[in-house]
């Protein structure tokens, strides 16, 4: 009788995904592979052709069976829509946290274990621990061994079922072990770039995509005084701390550079600085909403406000019928509402939240 366990691994036509699925082969699992078909742009060259191509070239060179399953409906509704719903109002979302929330860990997860897979695997950057606990298993989610690749900041919406059944082979490994690997292997990714940015916008900037659903709109970007220096194509496109995608009237090469700190979507203007907004350490206080817990919830922890950003130490208070906010405990760059913040026990990823 084969006992051997079912493992759906989504592969996207890059290396990291390659490598999972090789890896888990030689583990002894059984093994087949997926290519998540997303949503797309009539305007925007096609890519994922491309990539599909290349993800069934893997599955052929390791002789397992390929699946495409096209999630293009799902991902238009909860990510694409999201995203542009999100800029209109003035914030700054995360597609990559939204899209594994409901696209590889929404409906993806649910067709595999409609397909009665055991596990669904991905190239992420990040580890599953499993702890044994007086009530049951509880599972963790740690930060991929790799620090400079952790992605765990885009995964902090898995919950206690997910991980029970989902695999990150990758994620005790360093970029380049995973290189040498492949190369070793001969698969055909081995020397492939990795896919940079979102990615449904191909090489379009996400100012030209958006675009298409927010008017562009004339408007004044003003100094710190409210002096009118400059002009931008609408509040919408810019993000606070942002340094480019707006004009200066008087600016020269030694010019410093100049940063959003504040923006009015209401009369389309932002203020500039030369110097980054930050946190006033404790004194401020920031509310979060959709907060989530992957096992259980923390009053004194870590966190990061975007990607790969150091750790920094925070407060989080819960408030009855009004959700979560936290308050700092060192000086932190602004970023916009609508972004992630993401919670750390160092290298445990306890969950997170959106701010604002």
């Amino acid at each position: 009788m084969n006992t051997k366990k079912r493992v759906l691994v989504a592969l996207s036509g890059g290396v990291d995904s390659s490598v999972s699925a090789m890896l888990l082969m030689e583990a002894g699992y059984a093994v087949e592979g997926a290519f998540i078909k997303t949503w797309s742009a009539p305007w925007i060259p096609c890519i994922w052709k491309e990539e599909r191509r290349d993800a069934m070239r893997v599955a052929a060179e390791l002789h397992i069976p390929f699946h495409t399953v096209d999630l293009s409906k799902e991902y238009e509704e909860k990510v694409v829509r999201y995203l542009v719903d999100e800029y209109r109002k003035g914030r700054t979302p995360n597609p990559d946290v939204m899209c594994n929330k409901h696209i590889k860990f929404g409906s993806f997860f649910e067709w595999a274990m409609k397909k009665k897979f055991d596990y669904v695997a991905t190239g992420h950057y990040a580890r599953v621990e499993p702890i044994k606990t007086e009530s049951g298993m509880e599972y963790h989610l740690l930060s991929g061994v790799d620090t400079e690749k952790d992605q765990t900041y885009f995964l902090w919406n898995l919950t206690q079922a997910q991980l029970s059944q989902t695999l990150f082979p990758i994620g005790h490994l360093k970029k380049t072990e995973v290189r040498s690997y492949a190369h070793q292997r001969g698969l055909v990714t081995a020397s492939k770039k990795d896919s940079q940015g979102v990615c449904f916008l191909g090489k379009i900037n996400m100012k030209d995509f958006l675009s298409h659903y927010i008017p562009i709109r004339k408007g004044d970007v003003l100094d710190v005084q409210g002096t009118v220096i400059g002009t931008h194509d609408g509040a919408e496109f810019l993000t606070l701390g942002q340094r480019h995608g707006f004009s200066v009237f008087l600016k020269s090469p030694d010019s410093p550079p100049l940063y959003v700190v504040e923006k009015n979507i209401s009369d389309n203007t932002v203020v500039v600085s030369e110097r980054d907004v930050s946190f006033p350490g404790s004194l401020h206080t920031i509310p979060l909403t959709e907060v989530h817990w992957i096992a259980r919830p923390a009053k004194y922890c870590q966190a990061r406000l975007r990607y790969r950003q150091k750790l920094f130490s925070v407060t989080v208070t819960s408030h009855p019928e009004k959700g979560y906010s936290i308050t700092p405990r060192d000086v932190q760059p602004y970023v916009s509402e609508g972004q992630s913040v993401v919670f750390y026990s160092n290298d445990t990823c306890l969950g997170g939240g959106i701010l604002g």
